[in-house]
């Protein structure tokens, strides 16, 4: 697990807030179509900006459940969410849910999957748990789509195949379909959220992946910090020239349990 100092905290909560993953945040929020009275899981809820969101709309008549592996996310999902007495965060593995059949309306699940090397058995989980005709929402990157411009190709492309390997599968949302049809899923719709920065801004998806990358990439052993320090510079100097240039692209997959 990546170690955070204050600023890159602070970097990192600025980012969740920021325009860009609230944008993909809300797209995903959108494909729920949450209801006042639903019941719904938020698997992999995180530091529980969405298990926020949810929780307002479903109002004192519904349940928003919050489930995550990491104890210091459920922690900071804690935090934000006291006094939301419609609200329950539970620890535990995306393929062993620790709930009764059909307990939930709805679903979602905002970059998780593409952490999860084993797909199907956490689809059938959630098949398990959802009522008949249950709304699953994925959204998760195709980092196919990722165009960063650098000045040495080359050392950017070494980057970005380093910070492959913290995913299980870089190209989920093309593997989804079939995945969903197997674990009883019928799908609905694929949406794109592209994600353009062309100044870098602060709080940005483009400054936060630079922050972890460039972490990742040293606490990893793949290089020291030197090299990762020069590849971060470079792109702080090409905002500065008016160069810079980031995008990817994340899709929302809707579904339904059959």
């Amino acid at each position: 697990m990546l170690q955070f100092d204050e600023e890159t905290t602070r970097v990192l909560e600025d980012a969740y807030q920021g325009a860009d993953i609230s944008r993909r945040r809300r797209a995903n929020f959108d494909a729920l179509q949450p209801q006042p009275g639903d019941r719904i899981l938020d698997l992999g809820c995180g530091n529980g900006l969405l298990t926020l969101e949810l929780a307002r709309t479903v109002g004192p008549a519904g349940h928003v459940t919050g489930l995550d592996a990491s104890p210091d996310m459920l922690a900071a999902a804690r935090q934000r969410l006291q006094g939301r007495a419609n609200t329950t965060l539970t620890e535990s593995d995306a393929a062993s849910l620790p709930f009764e059949p059909e307990s939930f309306d709805k679903a979602v699940s905002v970059q998780v999957f593409e952490y999860i090397t084993s797909r199907r058995p956490v689809l059938r989980a959630l098949h398990q748990v959802l009522k008949p005709d249950g709304r699953l929402v994925i959204g998760d990157i195709h980092f196919d789509t990722f165009a960063w411009h650098s000045d040495n190709a080359a050392r950017m492309q070494r980057f970005l195949d380093i910070w492959d390997n913290h995913l299980a599968d870089r190209t989920v949302p093309a593997r989804l379909p079939e995945e969903l049809r197997d674990s009883g899923f019928t799908l609905e719709a694929m949406h794109p959220v592209t994600i353009c920065d062309t100044s870098l801004r602060p709080d940005g998806l483009a400054a936060m992946m630079i922050r972890l990358i460039r972490a990742y990439a040293v606490e990893s052993g793949a290089t020291d910090a030197d090299d990762a320090a020069a590849w971060a510079q470079e792109q702080e100097e090409l905002a500065a020239e008016g160069r810079f240039f980031f995008s990817l692209t994340h899709f929302v997959c809707s579904a339904r349990r059959v």
